[in-house]
């Protein structure tokens, strides 16, 4: 039986050797950090254009402005981390090292989500920061009430994605299926189903409009539930996602 973090350092090294995959988080950076810099200008030159006419102005969700397009390239890192192995093979090979096959996976999501928990609490960092420097007089601060909240739920919130894409990938074994359904899901399906009426309740419990609820400072009328909520649970579908991965992995031929 291979030692557990033998498996760590394998799978570390698996994710930093493909440089499509480290391209991802890099992009994820650079997109997030880089539009929501844009539209904190933006909203700086032309505040009268950016202020809501009811209740406050969100600064800290204007910074985050690029998080709708920077959880793209965490969806791919998920993917890739994951369907890399199944789409040239090499999953035989790791389970011939790694017969224990719940081992090898958990190795693989403790490696995944190490890595992208450092890169999102760092990307949501910086583009905080950076967000309030061009906002100019128009900022708030870490220590104005529920910011810093937010700002870790940004950086939780591309963790979980991110893991919840890994564990879609391992109970379908195919990359290019598991882009298939999540693109579609998260950037197609759930909007345009939260806007329908008679199923907005329902499409209102998804996991992404769930885990965008942990970055808001401000409670907005209308909503079911608020941020600790959302976050509980987008954690359980994250949660059953990679159980479902577990489970897939151990019952069928890889």
């Amino acid at each position: 039986m291979a030692a557990f973090p033998a498996i760590l350092q394998s799978e570390w090294t698996k994710v930093r050797s493909v440089r499509s995959t480290v391209w991802t988080l890099v992009l994820a950076f650079v997109v997030t950090l880089g539009i929501g810099a844009l539209i904190s200008t933006l909203a700086n030159n032309n505040f009268a254009d950016f202020a809501p006419k009811n209740g406050p102005f969100d600064a800290t969700g204007t910074a985050f402005s690029g998080i709708a397009l920077g959880e793209i390239a965490m969806v791919v890192f998920g993917v890739m981390a994951i369907g890399n192995e199944y789409s040239s093979g090499m999953i035989r090979v790791s389970l011939a090292a790694v017969p224990q096959r719940a081992t090898l996976l958990a190795g693989k999501y403790a490696v995944i989500g190490a890595v992208v928990l450092a890169v999102s609490l760092l990307t949501a960092f910086l583009t905080f920061f950076l967000g309030q420097a061009l906002l100019g007089s128009h900022s708030t601060s870490l220590g104005d009430p529920h910011v810093l909240r937010a700002v870790f739920g940004a950086a939780a919130y591309l963790t979980m994605i991110c893991l919840f894409s890994a564990g879609v990938t391992a109970m379908l074994h195919n990359q290019t299926l598991a882009l298939g359904v999540l693109v579609p899901f998260f950037f197609l399906l759930s909007p345009i189903l939260s806007a329908v009426p008679k199923v907005r309740n329902v499409a209102r419990y998804f996991p992404d409009y769930a885990g965008q609820r942990m970055l808001l400072v401000y409670e907005q009328s209308g909503q079911p539930y608020g941020p600790l909520q959302g976050f509980l649970i987008f954690l359980g579908w994250t949660l059953a996602a990679l159980a479902g991965g577990a489970l897939v992995l151990r019952r069928r031929d890889a």
